[in-house]
């Protein structure tokens, strides 16, 4: 009896051993779940996109007709820069753009940040009219605007803004032009204390001088040839300021 009872002892106690073994083998340790952490998505910089549009169409201009509404848009949106200065040997001129007429403010910022007006002149002259600049006769502006594009601005005359004094406006191309669209590359200020209203509805007003109508006045006064083209060129360059 009692060996019986030392078997059945000795039966019970290696059971329990290799139940615990069992449980304690059976047991996995939770695995603590990983999350991935993501980068957050870093927003393109203006060069950025433009460089990738470079790739897309390495032979081809910055900004095509059939892209210029919705690319100048979205420029417009990711530059908001509205006051900018135009400098001369007779002084500066500060213009206020107009966020109302905004395709030709965007393109106007556009030329500026891609430095377009380095070495452009005040090309024309009409004392009592208007002097306007954009343009040169140098190998160097014809090769920037192969590399910005050939392409011109729609009108945007429900701007309703008027050719008064200090009124900054865009030239436009005469012939086969019946939208009046702009040049995207020259522009003019009216200098006449009376204004120039026959040029209303002709062409797009898109921005004001706030300072330097001394300095147009000045040029207005240069000796020009035939062509009202200054005997003596008038360089201008132009940055923006806050």
């Amino acid at each position: 009896m009692t060996r019986y009872l030392f078997i059945l002892f000795t039966f019970l106690i290696f059971t329990s051993c290799e139940d615990r073994k069992s449980a304690s083998e059976n047991t996995e340790t939770p695995t603590p779940e990983v999350t991935e952490k993501k980068e957050p998505v870093k927003e393109k910089t203006t060069k950025e996109k433009e460089a990738e549009k470079r790739k897309k169409r390495p032979e081809g201009p910055l900004l095509v007709q059939e892209e210029l509404i919705p690319e100048l848009t979205e420029y417009g949106k990711e530059n908001p820069e509205d006051k900018v200065r135009i400098k001369t040997r007779f002084g500066d001129i500060d213009v206020e753009l107009f966020h109302d007429t905004p395709l030709h403010r965007a393109n106007f910022i556009f030329l500026v940040k891609h430095d377009y007006f380095d070495d452009t002149f005040f090309h024309r002259v009409a004392e009592g009219f208007v002097v306007q600049g954009g343009n040169s006769d140098l190998p160097s502006t014809n090769k920037k605007r192969h590399y910005i594009g050939d392409y011109l601005i729609p009108s945007e005359f429900d701007a309703g803004h008027k050719h008064v004094r200090g009124a900054f406006s865009a030239a436009k191309y005469a012939e086969q032009n019946v939208s009046k669209a702009s040049s995207p590359y020259e522009f003019f200020i009216v200098q006449s204390e009376t204004g120039a209203h026959h040029l209303d509805n002709e062409h797009t007003v898109f921005g004001r001088v706030t300072d330097g109508m001394d300095v147009v006045d000045s040029i207005a006064q240069v000796k020009v040839d035939q062509g009202e083209w200054p005997l003596q060129n008038i360089y201008l360059d132009v940055e923006i300021i806050e």
